[in-house]
């Protein structure tokens, strides 16, 4: 018996379970814990084979033959919306997924603050908004995958340091219930010259969107929305 961690569309087809018990034995492959899931929540197995849902183990995409033991982490997920995971050292700051609002003006000088070279800082901001793809919209809510976001949330950081020839790079994404006009997800690069900010700030919002675990409700008039792709 294996769990399945469910999170955005897939718990809400599976009647908002936020996991599902499974028969498949220690030591069998993906493709048995698809064919499971496909027995079960047809549905759901129709997304995995259209590749519209990914499954992951221990954190990692899988593929259909990678092997699955008992005690691995499990879970289904759905096109991402993009965001204890931080880890104890300082750049721990400059990586984080949280439900309370951040400071603009604080994030900037935590980034300013790390080099005395920067010459050049680069942000994205993005606000909930009140409209979506022709619909009005009330309220956002954002679900993440705990731990696996951020830890491609370092990635990304990492991958930017490395080939943006910048000097530090802070990304936050925010969690849970947001209001229209909230701030949910703030990048800053810094860099000696602006075009190396400019470029690492918009890679990294591309990025995140992306291969990070975050999934986005929004709340309509007409009902509740998953948003299975990003602008």
């Amino acid at each position: 018996m294996i769990t399945v961690q469910l999170f955005g569309m897939t718990k809400m087809m599976a009647g908002n379970q936020p996991a599902l018990s499974l028969n498949v034995a220690d030591g069998r492959q993906v493709k048995d814990v698809i064919g499971a899931i496909e027995a079960g929540y047809p549905h759901i197995g129709e997304l995995i084979q259209k590749k519209k849902v990914l499954v992951s183990v221990n954190q990692e995409i899988a593929h259909e033959d990678t092997i699955v033991h008992a005690g691995d982490e499990i879970a289904l997920l759905p096109p991402f919306a993009g965001g204890a995971g931080a880890t104890p050292d300082d750049d721990s700051q400059f990586v984080r997924v949280q439900r309370e609002n951040f400071s603009l003006d604080q994030e900037l000088d935590r980034v300013r603050s790390r080099s005395t070279r920067i010459g050049g800082i680069a942000t994205f901001l993005g606000v909930a908004r009140d409209r979506s793809r022709g619909r009005d919209v009330d309220r956002l809510t954002f679900e993440h995958y705990e731990g696996m976001a951020q830890k491609k949330l370092r990635e990304i950081r990492e991958r930017a340091l490395q080939d943006f020839g910048i000097l530090e790079l802070l990304i936050i994404h925010r969690y849970g219930e947001i209001s229209i006009g909230e701030n949910i997800v703030l990048i800053i690069a810094g860099a000696e010259h602006r075009a190396e900010a400019f470029r690492a700030c918009q890679w990294a919002i591309d990025e995140l969107k992306q291969i990070t675990p975050i999934w986005k409700l929004e709340r309509t008039p007409e009902g509740e929305v998953w948003v299975e792709e990003h602008p």
